[in-house]
C-alpha cells in the first residue's frame, strides 16, 4: 500500500490544499492529511475545527485520514507507516524552501520520498496566511475556501 502524507497546519484548509489532495489521490492508496502542531505558532482557527473541516470534505473518500502530530515530520511518517511526503509548490521560492527540507529528511530516512506537486494556476495565489487576513478584516474568502469550510466561517460571525 502506498502511503502519503500531506503536513501542513490548514489553518485554514484552502481549494489549494484540496487541489493538492485530490491530485495526490489518483497517486497513493492512502493520503494522511497531518496537522501539524507547532507551539511557537498560534492558530486561527482551533484544531478540532480544522479537523472537521477536513473530515467532513473527505466524508466519502475513505483513502483520506486525518491525524494530529508533533515533532519531526518525517518521524511521523515512519509512525503512520509513510514512505511519502506530498508537498504543494506555488512558486520557485515554495521549491527552493521545500527542496531543502526534503534534502535534509531523504538524509535522516532515505526510504521516504518527497513528491511535489505543483498548484493549478487559479490556486497559486491561494495561502493560508493571505485568507486569514482577508477573513480577518472582512473580505470575502469564498473563492478560497471549500463550502464546508465557509459554512464552519459563518458560525464563527454569529
Amino acid at each position: 500500500m502506498r502511503t502519503c502524507l500531506f503536513p501542513g497546519t490548514f489553518d485554514p484548509i484552502t481549494l489549494g490544499h484540496t487541489d493538492i489532495i485530490n491530485r495526490g489521490l489518483d497517486l497513493f492508496d492512502r493520503l494522511v492529511v497531518g496537522i501539524g502542531t507547532n507551539s511557537s505558532k498560534t492558530p486561527m482557527f482551533a484544531l478540532e475545527e480544522r479537523i472537521a473541516w477536513i473530515r467532513e470534505i473527505y466524508k466519502d473518500d475513505p483513502r483520506v485520514e486525518v491525524a494530529v502530530y508533533q515533532g519531526l515530520t518525517i518521524n511521523f511518517c515512519k509512525e503512520i507507516g509513510a514512505n511519502f511526503i506530498l508537498r504543494g509548490i506555488r512558486y520557485v521560492s515554495d521549491f527552493e524552501y521545500e527542496k531543502a527540507i526534503a534534502d535534509v529528511n531523504r538524509t535522516i530516512a532515505p526510504e521516504i520520498e518527497t513528491i511535489f506537486l505543483t498548484t493549478i494556476p487559479q490556486y497559486s495565489s491561494v495561502a493560508s496566511t493571505l485568507v486569514r487576513d482577508i477573513y480577518r478584516h472582512g473580505g470575502d474568502v469564498e473563492p478560497f475556501l471549500h463550502k464546508v469550510v465557509l459554512e464552519g466561517l459563518k458560525k464563527h460571525k454569529q
